[in-house]
């Protein structure tokens, strides 16, 4: 990361303050069997406006949920990912305010970073012209966040494959029927490396044969919304039982969600969230959620959220004069 002095030499003085709005998806990455390759996006939002300012200065404005926990120096994740594209394009405005508005809890597995990153390179891109496609700036996200099951349904929308080899990504967007699902995210910070410490170093035939067949099971019924096909597609021996044993409550919440209706019932992503799947009886299966986390001292908060299919949007505006 440059110095504030040096960041300054490499300001272009302007005397128009453009612009840009970035409007990024939740998501909902891993779906049971899908382990780091299948995604979802959902409609709650985060709003990003980048203005680019004629005096050398930045400063960044954040405001509704978890404000608390986002930065507002350069080491704020939107910045720096903004700041790397500014340098591959070998030009950035004079200044920069940067208006983050969060719906999206952050850490809570619901694509908060890949909101940030996407943010980041769109924003950078559209605020200076740049050149750099959706394709390329996929494969820089793909590359900042190590995998593509966040990122990809979050610039895309909808229900998203990525399959990586080595360096090279292939994003699969797959069509999938309209539907709502219940998240519901408790009050419970579980660290990315606490997540991924908890997973075995080696797996077994069975469990491999076991996620194998279920994954493409998993996508039919999404497509379909063949909910009676959803508990048996979302079971999983990857990730989810070393994981749930991480969150308190969240073994007993999965079985409440299925008591109160829902055909089927995952981790968001590594978690804390839950992501639960049915055709209705939504209200009572985030009741029911809700409730297990209470008895379990921890507060939550759900939505019922639609599908969001039309991915990040870039709404780029121009004003003449100075700030």
């Amino acid at each position: 990361m440059k110095s504030n002095a040096d960041i300054k030499h490499t300001f272009l003085r302007t005397s128009m303050n453009k612009q840009v709005t970035i409007t990024v998806p939740a998501t909902s990455a891993n779906l049971g069997p899908g382990f780091d390759c299948l995604g979802l996006a959902l409609a709650l939002y985060n709003r990003v406006t980048f203005t680019a300012v004629s005096t050398p200065t930045l400063t960044i404005e954040v405001t509704g949920l978890d404000v608390e926990k986002v930065p507002t120096d350069e080491s704020n994740l939107i910045y720096q990912t903004a700041n790397c594209l500014f340098e591959r394009l070998g030009k950035r405005p004079s200044g920069l305010h940067i208006q983050q508005e969060n719906n999206i809890p952050v850490g809570s597995g619901l694509g908060s970073s890949s909101t940030a990153v996407l943010a980041g390179l769109l924003g950078a891109n559209a605020l200076m012209d740049g050149t750099f496609t959706r394709s390329d700036l996929l494969a820089l996200a793909t590359a900042e966040e190590g995998h593509p099951d966040n990122v990809a349904p979050a610039l895309l929308g909808g229900l998203v494959l990525g399959v990586m080899d080595g360096a090279e990504v292939h994003i699969e967007p797959l069509p999938i029927a309209p539907q709502q699902v219940v998240i519901v995210t408790p009050d419970f910070q579980l660290l990315t490396k606490d997540a991924r410490a908890a997973l075995p170093t080696q797996i077994s035939r069975q469990d491999a044969i076991f996620n194998a067949s279920r994954l493409p099971l998993l996508i039919r019924a999404l497509q379909t919304a063949d909910y009676d096909k959803l508990a048996m597609a979302m079971q999983d021996r990857l990730h989810q039982p070393y994981r749930l044993p991480l969150i308190p409550g969240m073994a007993d919440a999965f079985a409440a969600a299925t008591a109160a209706g829902a055909a089927g019932v995952a981790l968001s992503g590594a978690g804390p969230s839950l992501i639960a799947f049915a055709p209705d009886h939504h209200t009572e299966i985030a009741a029911a959620v809700t409730a297990v986390f209470q008895q379990n001292n921890l507060a939550s908060r759900s939505w019922i959220l639609p599908i969001e299919t039309s991915g990040t949007q870039i709404n780029k505006l121009a004003s003449q004069g100075t700030i």
